[in-house]
Formats: C-alpha cells, structure tokens, sequence
C-alpha cells in the first residue's frame, strides 16, 4: 500500500458501450488533464470491435488521455430482443475479469486514485472495492433525473400499477413537477426488465463515494440542495460540452460557408442526435411543417426509421439516399431558405454559429448543454431514454423551450410544426425564452470560471484524488 501512494497518480474511468455516455466522461477527463495535470486513461468494454465513433474520437484526444478496450464479450446467448438497458449491463459484468486484470496491470506502474464508472457501469463498484480503489459514479443527464431516481423505490411501494397510469403531476423530492407519462422510458413499466435494471443500477449508486453530475447548481438549485442532503455526495460539475472545431472542415464547407449567407439568429437547426429517427409519415409532417413555417432551417437528415426496421434492401446498402424519403419537390421549393443535409453535420459547431436562432432538438442532455453554452433556445421534441423528463425541465420549469403538441396518433402535424417554429423565431414568446437562454449561456460560463460553482467542486474532487484530502471513510 506504501509503495502505491508514491506512484503517480492516474484516473481511470469505464463506459458502458454507447457514444452518448462516453462524450460528457471524455470532457471531464479533458477538463482534470487540461487544468489540473491528471492522466486519464478510458477503459472501455462491448461486444465486438470498436466503432468508428469510439476510435475518431479516442485517437484525437491528449496525450494525457489514453484508452483500453476490453476484449468483447460475447452476447449470442441472449433473446433477440433484450433491452439495450439490459445488453449494456450484462456487457458489463461479463467485462469483470478482464476489468480486474486491466486495473491489476494499471497499478504497478501508478496510483489508481479512482474509478469513475457511468450509470449502467454501476457493477465495477465491487471489483473496485476488491482492489480498494475508490469508486465515484458519473451521471451523464440532469440533478432531477437523479432525484427521480433515488425516489423510485418509494413510487414503487406507493404504486401497484404501471406509473404511465397514473394521470395526475406528481411531487418528487429535488424534481420539478412531472406526469408518469414523463418518467424516462426504462421506468415506465414497473414490470419490464429494464425498469429491474435501473432499480439494479440505483441500488449501486450507494455504493460510490460520490456521484459526478454534468449540469450545475444554477440551473438546478433545488435539485442539488435536495440531493446534498442525501448520500453519496453529490458534485456538479458542468456543463461539459464539446465545444471543439471539427477536424477536417472540409467534410461540411458547404454547410458552413451556407451559414455564413444567413442573417443573425434566422435558422432553424434541426437534429436528432446520432440515433434519433422518424417515421415516414413523420418525416413527411416535418419537412412540411418547416416549409409552411417559411422559416431559414439546416436539417439534419435520417433515413425513417420504419424503412430501416422494414426494408432487408435498406439494411444492406448503408449508402441509401435519405433524400429518397422527402416528400416530392420539397428541396426544390425550399432551395436558398433551407438545407438538408444527410446523416450527419458538427452539431455543437453549428449551434455555436451566429445565424442559428433556434434549435429542433431530440432532448438528449449533450444536446441541451451544447444549445445551452451558445444561448440558443429549444424546439423540445422527445424521442427515447430520458428526454421527455428534460423536456419537462426546459419547457416548464426553466422556460428556455416550446415542446410541441402531440396528435392522438403519435404524430407531430405540419401545421404544429410551423406554428412552432414561427413562435420561436419570431414571436414574443421566442424573444422572451431567447433572453432566458442568453442568461442562462452566462451562467453556464459563469459556473467554470476560476472559482465558479462548477470549478470549486471539480476541484475538490482532484485534491481528493491527489491525496492532498483525506479520503472519507
């Protein structure tokens, strides 16, 4: 134990398969190498080899910032239809062994200050603790996800019956005011095996020595002053965002110089995140909507998703025009007032650009924070996980977003689409939630500065993991 303490010390940290925990854990591990001189090394388990996401990613970060994949487990054994929930969790445990090694192999040549796992990571508390290293748990999304989670076991003896029954809003300690409807989509049903598997993972956050959160105390604050009074302890320490250029601005030029033609704050930037996908009906109602809208618009655009599921000539040829799915003439009508893009586009690169005025957003807690820091207000438009929950939070409790109406049948309509958007972009009511945004963007910037809310905390974790504070029994 002597000889550890004076090794160097080293963070390290393990995410669950999936670019969307792993992007916010790269900003914290950039933010302890850039600030605070600490290595971070990733280690990173799945199924099979990594992805071009995973690898582009990892291979561009500092020198300070290396990365372990776990060799892959093998998941053929389960039920073709197991819950991405469950795959990520069983994907983990089955990773232990070679986690254990991993962490064996790490200490001789540095002190293991910590490991930091993210929320479906929760089972490598236990190896952890086998090798005394302190464990702290990443939590990717919002202090009021949070609440609602340490509360569930209570909802769960309080309601024998599905919560998406339960019609009436309902308080929860730290959250804001939230229909069952609402609640993430893994807890919906008490009796779905994902929802077993959150309970699972909540179960571990006890087991941490505390629990990192990327959102901050202003934004928050009755959250936080909920949950402090709670264990573990609780660090915000956002937001964190990627905020970088892309590497190669030829792969958008078009898009960017297109961007530069626009007026001040008059686009309308409309994405999904990487896995957000409509139906053909849907993508129909939407490209209508914004031609109706007569509004500027960038869209980011995705095959429908029923022709993905559906279509075994789809699935085979990854080079598939999504363009085939636009509704006749619509490029041809829009052409100069708007863009579509295919697949992809920088995201926090275009948010950051002086002409977006507006953000259709799937609601992912990456995606606000990015809207957030550039003081771009929200179309929220839920799709999966627990983007309804933020959507809740930034409609109606911190008033920076216009949640559309839903139709009887899931649908969005056109005219819902335009009358939306033309109330952000040019209404009262989009000035006023702009304003909100605007002051908001200060104090996301306000909470990382040198002794920000934000910056204190992250600070008292690294002396923590320098050895500099005792470590809590």
């Amino acid at each position: 134990m002597e000889q550890q303490q004076e090794l160097p010390p080293l963070i390290t940290m393990v995410s669950s398969p999936g670019m969307g925990h792993l992007i916010p854990m790269i900003e914290f591990g950039k933010r302890l190498t850039n600030h605070h001189n600490l290595p971070v090394t990733f280690i990173i388990p799945s199924d099979g080899p990594p992805s071009k996401a995973q690898t582009t990613v990892l291979s561009s970060l500092p020198p300070a910032i290396s990365h372990i994949f776990l060799p892959p487990v093998t998941l053929s054994d389960l039920p073709p239809n197991t819950k991405p929930e469950s795959l990520m969790t069983i994907t983990i445990l089955r990773s232990l062994p070679s986690l254990h090694q991993t962490l064996l192999s790490l200490m001789t040549s540095h002190r293991l200050s910590t490991l930091i796992v993210d929320l479906f990571s929760t089972d490598a508390i236990n190896t952890a603790a086998e090798l005394d290293i302190p464990s702290y748990l990443f939590f990717p999304t919002t202090a009021n996800n949070l609440s609602l989670g340490f509360y569930l076991p209570q909802l769960n003896q309080k309601f024998q019956s599905e919560f998406r029954d339960i019609h009436e809003p309902l308080n929860i300690p730290g959250c804001c005011r939230v229909h069952a409807k609402d609640f993430p989509i893994p807890i919906q049903d008490p009796t779905d095996e994902a929802y077993r598997c959150f309970l699972h993972h909540m179960k571990n956050y006890k087991l941490a020595k505390g629990i990192i959160v990327n959102s901050f105390l202003e934004l928050e604050p009755e959250a936080f002053m909920f949950l402090k009074k709670n264990e573990p302890v609780v660090y915000h320490v956002g937001p964190l965002v990627n905020q970088d250029t892309i590497h190669n601005e030829s792969e958008f030029e078009y898009g960017l110089k297109w961007l530069d033609e626009q007026p001040r704050r008059s686009v309308v930037f409309v994405c999904f995140g990487s896995g957000g996908t409509h139906t053909s009906t849907q993508t129909d109602e939407l490209a209508l909507g914004l031609e109706m809208s007569e509004q500027r618009f960038l869209w980011v655009l995705r095959c429908p998703k029923d022709k993905v599921e559906n279509d075994s000539n789809f699935i085979a040829n990854s080079n598939v025009d999504p363009f085939n799915f636009l509704p006749n003439g619509f490029v041809e009508r829009t052409k100069g007032r708007g863009l579509v893009v295919p697949y992809w586009a920088p995201q926090a690169q275009i948010l950051s650009h002086v002409s977006i005025g507006g953000f259709v957003c799937h609601c992912g807690w990456n995606s606000i924070l990015e809207s957030m820091v550039n003081g771009v207000p929200l179309i929220a438009w839920p799709l999966y996980a627990e983007q309804k929950m933020n959507a809740v939070l930034v409609s109606e409790e911190i008033k920076v977003a216009i949640r559309p109406n839903v139709g009887e049948d899931r649908l969005i309509e056109r005219e819902e689409i335009a009358s939306v958007v033309m109330r952000l972009m040019e209404g009262e009511e989009g000035k006023k939630l702009r304003n909100t945004m605007i002051d908001l963007k200060e104090a996301a910037a306000n909470a990382l500065k040198q002794n920000g809310s934000s910056t204190k905390q992250i600070c008292e974790l690294v002396l923590k993991w320098k050895g500099v504070i005792t470590m809590p029994n």
